[in-house]
């Protein structure tokens, strides 16, 4: 009786140091099947901020399941995109790593398409509505991957969940743009990027919660 409490609190503290706080990344980042990053892209004041050229830019690392957390925003009319589990064996992210879009709804017409409006993964699911704030305000996304499962958050709202890999993933694929890539979206592990799609977008408070 005498060996209680020290062995109750050598249990308490395992269990407090089990579920303490997980480790966040502020990740690097560089262009894509590049060194070092684009001139197009600029660190100003913890703004990273995309004005003209140099193509997409990953992060240095590469990432299984994790949740991402960044705000965005963009110049009246414009577009770019967050995406995940991209691979450098394409000539382009897009090619392989699923989108979640981020762009002006009011004055680009991919914001007439709920499939292809802001907070969407991109061409396959819609979001719930439209939460977005006006071009030049700032966003809050919150992205959640977690093995096939993957959440898209906007502004405190859960747009949309899907579960890759599975056969719904598989039959959207192919009824999409995507449809002669069987291998979109199936990857276990790879890299975070954002996309230079020619318009002026900035992020912000970029923070990576890898869920190991």
């Amino acid at each position: 009786m005498k060996c209680t409490k020290p062995l109750l609190l050598v249990i308490l503290s395992i269990t407090i140091t089990a579920c303490g706080p997980r480790k966040t990344v502020n990740p690097d980042w560089r262009g894509y099947k590049k060194d070092s990053l684009p001139s197009g892209w600029q660190w100003e004041d913890g703004v990273l901020t995309h004005t003209k050229g140099g193509g997409d830019i990953v992060t240095h690392n590469q990432y299984d399941d994790f949740i991402l957390e960044l705000d965005w925003k963009v110049a009246p009319g414009g577009n770019s995109g967050i995406f995940f589990r991209v691979s450098e064996d394409h000539d382009f992210v897009w090619l392989g790593g699923p989108e979640m879009q981020v762009l002006d709804n009011v004055a680009h017409s991919n914001g007439l398409d709920p499939k292809t409006s802001a907070g969407s993964n991109y061409a396959l699911h819609a979001p719930i509505r439209d939460v977005t704030k006006p071009a030049g305000e700032w966003n809050h996304v919150k992205l959640v991957v977690d093995g096939a499962h993957v959440e898209h958050w906007l502004n405190g709202t859960k747009l949309l969940e899907y579960e890759l890999w599975s056969d719904d993933w598989k039959k959207r694929v192919a009824g999409s743009k995507f449809k002669d890539m069987p291998l979109y979206g199936m990857a276990k592990k790879g890299h975070i990027a954002l996309q230079d799609h020619g318009d002026v977008v900035s992020y912000r408070n970029i923070v990576i919660t890898p869920l190991d």
